[in-house]
């Protein structure tokens, strides 16, 4: 999405595109992140030109992982534990050893939980070095979600954040779904984001008991 000024000089959400920004001015480190950060800047050190970068939806690993093949021309398969076959993975694993091109692969789990039925596939990625991206703390949950309405062309106002952060499950999901939510709302209502907006388009994310916690 992108915004519009409306007359009173808010902005209001249009039914258009939107793409997220994957530069490296738009990625947040903090303390969940600052690990895998680390790790993909000593790549050079991996035992193998192949790495295993593991988090939850949301939580930046494609961003992440765009920012690092520009940097060491690497070649990045995103999604890896659930778009790929095991033949593309083992060919494109064997291929990164062969080129000496480093070889990114980022996925929600564990290679020990993709159901691999390929048993060459299952010994390379045990051999294959992997780091976590972990929870989110409350400095990349804020960014995230300046990031999220950044990406749609909308600046929310400066107590939004606060209200919603308070509110959600702390989780990159979580937090993709409540902009979801107060985005449709917004378009929906041709309303500009505010607290009330809020308090309503998150009904069904906000328990009540979370919402007397918050308001404690």
């Amino acid at each position: 999405m992108t915004a519009a000024s409306s007359s009173a000089g808010v902005q209001l959400p249009l039914p258009l595109g939107w793409k997220a920004a994957r530069g490296q001015k738009d990625f947040f480190v903090s303390a969940a992140n600052a690990e895998a950060v680390r790790f993909l800047d000593g790549w050079a050190t991996w035992p193998v030109p192949v790495a295993l970068l593991v988090g939850p939806r949301g939580a930046g690993k494609s961003h992440l992982g765009h920012i690092f093949a520009r940097r060491a021309n690497a070649r990045l398969l995103d999604d890896a534990d659930m778009s790929a076959t095991d033949e593309a993975l083992f060919h494109a694993w064997n291929e990164a050893v062969d080129s000496r091109r480093p070889l990114l692969l980022t996925a929600r789990s564990a290679p020990a939980d993709w159901h691999i039925a390929l048993p060459d596939l299952r010994s390379r990625l045990a051999a294959t070095p992997m780091v976590r991206i972990g929870p989110p703390d409350d400095a990349l949950l804020a960014h995230v979600f300046a990031k999220l309405w950044r990406d749609r062309g909308i600046t929310p106002p400066p107590d939004l954040a606060p209200y919603v952060l308070r509110r959600i499950p702390r989780s990159f999901e979580a937090l993709g779904a409540a902009v979801e939510a107060l985005d449709a709302a917004a378009l929906a209502q041709r309303r500009p984001l505010s607290v009330p907006l809020a308090r309503a388009a998150l009904l069904d994310l906000v328990s009540p008991a979370d919402e007397q916690a918050a308001d404690a």
